[in-house]
């Protein structure tokens, strides 16, 4: 394998991510230049490395591309490299719906190894800017992490030119996704107009200054969801207003948080978890918060009774 200075950053990278995270792993293979160069990095660094290719099926020759990027998984020194056709149905537009194919499909064949996504330093500072742009909160703007297991992005500290120039010095070329320029999607915006815009207008290294914004939101974070866990009982169907409300606004929230993820809340936005914060610390009897969940004939509600708060089913 050539040891050009491109292809040995993303080594170091996984390298020092496979340190930090042991065990089996296999790669989500797009076909594209950065998958590519994690995988052939992951190929030198680790064993047993497995390619899996998702074919969402949203365009004519998905599986060709598919095909020919699990070929060349096989040339870089993969044991095993698998196409996982999925279909792209359900709420919140394709790119949402495909979004989750991908990860549900790659869970389901990755048996026991952590799964590596090649996002870089690029991705993420797409990520914080879409998170301020929504108002999403710190957790959003806080950006990926380098595991949340089972998925690892060992090239969050690597630039996209970066994996550009390791395919090439590889003699690989790599595929270019059509839907990477599509302008209806707003992280393209992003990556082709308001990015290039920011590092004209602010003299450069935007993309790393944002990426160690996440980083710093991301350590912060970490010490308030510790404190969360320390201060309050949230394993039981019910909490008691009372021992949470003279906390700081800031843990408070975790404490809420950390409690509707065990009432099976898991996709609440910043706005209803102010609103579920409002039932302690601005309450003025109001009525109950609707969250993500229920039936179709009745809503998942979260409401303040006798100073408790709870979670049920309400009807609609």
């Amino acid at each position: 394998m050539p040891e050009g200075p491109a292809l040995l950053e993303v080594r170091h990278a996984v390298r020092a991510w496979l340190a930090a995270h042991p065990g089996p792993v296999a790669v989500a293979l797009s076909g594209g230049a950065d998958s590519l160069a994690l995988t052939a990095a992951s190929v030198a660094e680790a064993p047993n490395v497995r390619a899996l290719i998702v074919d969402h099926g949203l365009q004519e020759g998905s599986a060709e591309v598919a095909a020919t990027a699990a070929a060349r998984a096989l040339e870089l020194g993969v044991v095993d490299a698998r196409v996982l056709p999925v279909r792209v149905t359900g709420s919140g537009g394709t790119e949402a719906a495909a979004r989750r194919a991908r990860y549900d499909a790659l869970n389901l064949a990755r048996g026991d190894a952590s799964v590596l996504v090649a996002h870089t330093l690029d991705d993420q500072a797409e990520t914080v800017l879409l998170g301020l742009g929504r108002g999403s909160g710190p957790r959003s703007i806080a950006g990926m992490t380098a595991f949340a297991a089972p998925w690892g992005r060992p090239l969050l500290g690597v630039r996209r030119v970066i994996t550009r120039a390791a395919c090439v010095e590889l003699g690989l070329e790599p595929f270019e996704d059509p839907h990477n320029t599509d302008t209806d999607f707003t992280r393209v915006r992003l990556r082709h107009e308001v990015l290039p815009l920011l590092e004209d207008v602010l003299g450069g290294g935007v993309a790393a200054a944002l990426a160690r914004t996440a980083e710093q939101l991301r350590e912060d974070g970490a010490v308030l969801d510790a404190l969360a866990g320390s201060v309050a009982d949230t394993d039981g169907p019910d909490i008691e207003v009372s021992a949470i409300e003279k906390l700081a606004p800031a843990v408070r929230r975790r404490v809420l948080r950390r409690w509707l993820i065990g009432r099976g809340v898991t996709s609440s936005t910043d706005r209803q978890l102010r609103a579920v914060d409002a039932l302690v610390g601005q309450w003025t009897g109001q009525g109950g918060v609707a969250l993500p969940g229920g039936t179709p004939d009745a809503r998942l509600v979260c409401s303040r009774r006798r100073g408790r708060l709870s979670v049920g089913l309400e009807n609609e």
